[in-house]
């Protein structure tokens, strides 16, 4: 069993163009439409792992299946040895999910009365919540806010909120789509910072970050993926992609890598 806190063997996932159904709730179902394509990766607990990659490249796709909220048409995938799809629950109490859109939720209840509800469903106390809370508030810099209803709270606010409802039970590992969106620039970089900084070095948490930005996955991850077309087109430390896509700046290897990989696609199709 792999020691790494990811890991991501030949995993697939395809989308029947009928029975849509089907094959979100059945794996191995009849393909049709792939977005995910033999994807291979460890990640090392303790580590901030960008995924890189334009829109519908298959990122969000990918830290659905590891949060068991899809099923993977083929290969496996692993949470701290946790199968994905074998064992949902041991999963589920080793991960916290930050979707891209926070939008899950009551929208006339406060902060409060919102993580409440979530605490009630990770199964904790009303005193380990109350605690939980209140910590939480403060750490995404929410604690202003507490008895704001939820559709009072800026888009940025909500964002935060979902970033601590993630934290809920202390996961060892976190899977965020890209949890600094809809910040201004300075937000943006304060929460750059906490992730690297609390979650990761102080904490010792394992971040698997989807992002679109190149300055966010430079300054931020310590490895990244770049995939594009449900592929893995290059993979290492920022340095080491730069290299391995033939020199210069990330932005560089970036448009390199999404060209080359769009060029294999259209080639294959000839």
């Amino acid at each position: 069993m792999s020691a790494a806190a990811i890991s991501v063997r030949h995993l697939s996932k395809s989308f029947p163009s009928a029975g849509f159904l089907q094959g979100v709730f059945r794996p191995g179902s009849a393909a049709g439409r792939e977005v995910l394509s033999d994807i291979n990766l460890e990640i090392e607990a303790g580590e901030i792992f960008g995924l890189l990659g334009p829109n519908g490249a298959g990122k969000t796709t990918l830290v659905e299946i590891l949060a068991t909220l899809l099923l993977p048409s083929a290969g496996e995938a692993r949470i701290r040895g946790y199968d994905v799809v074998r064992d949902v629950a041991g999963t589920r109490r080793q991960v916290g999910y930050c979707p891209a859109v926070a939008d899950s939720f009551y929208p006339r209840l406060n902060a409060v009365e919102n993580l409440e509800f979530f605490a009630l469903l990770h199964q904790l106390s009303t005193r380990q919540a109350g605690g939980r809370i209140a910590y939480l508030l403060d750490l995404v810099g929410l604690a202003g806010v507490r008895g704001a209803a939820f559709q009072k709270l800026s888009q940025g606010m909500k964002q935060r909120l979902a970033l601590a409802r993630a934290l809920l039970a202390d996961p060892p590992v976190l899977l965020l789509d890209e949890p600094s969106k809809s910040l201004d620039p300075l937000l943006q970089i304060e929460i750059w910072r906490f992730l690297r900084d609390t979650l990761s070095k102080k904490m010792g948490k394992t971040i698997l970050l989807v992002t679109h930005s190149l300055a966010e996955a430079a300054s931020v991850c310590d490895r990244l993926a770049i995939i594009h077309s449900g592929k893995i087109v290059a993979v290492g430390t920022v340095a080491e992609v730069q290299q391995a896509l033939g020199g210069g700046d990330l932005a560089a290897a970036f448009e390199r890598a999404v060209g080359q990989a769009s060029g294999d696609a259209m080639g294959g199709g000839c």
